[in-house]
């Protein structure tokens, strides 16, 4: 049976990474399994994705298309600083090549993947054919209680993103990409309820991200329990909160330590309120870690902590299932459906007091070791229904019934 052709915008997609990288490039393999398609990616992403290829033998049926800005276009660009900016400029200057790829190879779907922001645009070809939309997000805000102490920058862009969420209904953009999206995969529950109601037959609740099973082994060290918070230090992703609680927690048992693993903006007035918590021999920045040393730190860790305020560092949340460990998270509303009383402590995110008392009352409930291995004794008996690839046969089927009904 002739596969059907797809065409793929995934601006990020690399392996051997995590976040919305590691989703381009894991979304990317899934596919080729059961459709062939057309990956446009960045240039810089080439020389990562053909040593992989060549090493292990598979992606080679995969067509990868290759695009960045001119020098002069970019030559602000450093990380994820501007990335924004980039990445519109670069959508709008892959138009043509999409348009050409797309009539040369006839092929009449596109899928937007990465990144996975619904405020962001999309081809303007891509939305003329067969639009599959997302995994998409980026429309889930945090109560102000929670802004209020961040730095001056932070509160604003917070201010921004509400302003932004309560205007959605007359943004030209956002509703011309649900209109014409024949397919909307949305992230959290936050998305799936701002796509307008006569698109709403189009939208499922679909996360991005899935179990990565890792043959990495490490031991926790028994005269502590140790709790390991990981993901890029914005305001928005709760490590204060964390902290806090953290804080709290200590004052009933000494015997616990956290890592929290990142660099990012914020990191700065989270060191002065670990100071502040006289926290500094509880609590350890250790920056950011390459992929080896972090995944060796998740498995010499007792429990995995996500503090994140909206739906965020979910890779990591889904190693805690590959590498048998505990969860404790915030409800953020997409992710979270999948981790229960049995292997993860999820807490409703309410008033910050609330939520600090909630949060610590879980880090001291899992200093119980019997009770940690009870958790993974149900981890290991329930990750195999996560992997990447039954992800992959959810995608193919989500996808077909589509088309199907197309």
């Amino acid at each position: 049976m002739e596969r059907k052709k797809i065409m793929v915008s995934a601006y990020a997609c690399e392996p051997g990474y995590g976040t919305e990288i590691g989703v381009g490039w894991h979304w990317t393999l899934e596919m080729s399994k059961y459709f062939e398609i057309w990956v446009l990616t960045r240039e810089s992403n080439r020389e990562n994705i053909e040593e992989w290829i060549s090493k292990n033998n598979k992606g080679n049926d995969i067509h990868f298309v290759y695009y960045d800005l001119p020098k002069k276009l970019r030559f602000w660009k450093k990380g994820l600083r501007g990335v924004r900016t980039y990445y519109c400029l670069w959508q709008r200057l892959t138009n043509k090549i999409i348009k050409m790829t797309m009539e040369e190879n006839d092929i009449h779907i596109y899928h937007l993947l990465t990144y996975g922001n619904s405020l962001w645009p999309a081809s303007r070809y891509g939305m003329k054919q067969t639009f599959i939309w997302g995994p998409t997000g980026g429309v889930d805000t945090i109560p102000k209680e929670y802004s209020k102490r961040y730095p001056a920058k932070a509160r604003f862009v917070e201010f921004a993103r509400r302003t932004i969420v309560r205007l959605l209904k007359i943004n030209f953009g956002f509703k011309k990409r649900c209109k014409n999206a024949d397919l909307i995969l949305c992230k959290s529950y936050g998305m799936l309820n701002n796509v307008p109601k006569k698109y709403k037959d189009k939208a499922k609740l679909f996360t991005d991200v899935a179990v990565e099973m890792k043959n990495v082994t490490g031991t926790p060290d028994n005269k502590y329990t140790k709790y390991l918070a990981v993901g890029r230090l914005d305001a928005w992703r709760g490590f204060d909160v964390l902290i806090e609680a953290f804080a709290k927690a200590v004052k009933t048992n000494e015997d616990i330590r956290l890592d929290i693993v990142g660099d990012g903006k914020d990191r700065k007035r989270l060191e002065e309120l670990i100071d502040e918590n006289g926290m500094e021999g509880h609590i350890r920045m250790c920056g950011e870690l390459p992929m080896k040393e972090y995944e060796e730190k998740v498995a010499r860790s007792d429990v995995i902590v996500n503090p994140s305020l909206k739906e965020g560092a979910v890779t990591v949340a889904f190693d805690s299932l590959a590498m048998d460990k505990p969860l404790i998270c915030i409800d953020t509303g997409g992710y979270t459906r999948y981790f229960d009383e049995d292997r993860a402590r999820v807490i409703k995110l309410a008033r910050k007091n609330t939520t600090v008392n909630r949060l610590s009352e879980a880090i001291l409930e899992l200093t119980d070791k019997s009770l940690r291995d009870e958790m993974i004794n149900k981890i290991k008996e329930d990750k195999v229904k996560y992997t990447w690839d039954k992800k992959g046969l959810e995608i193919r089927d989500v996808i077909n019934e589509c088309l199907e009904e197309k």
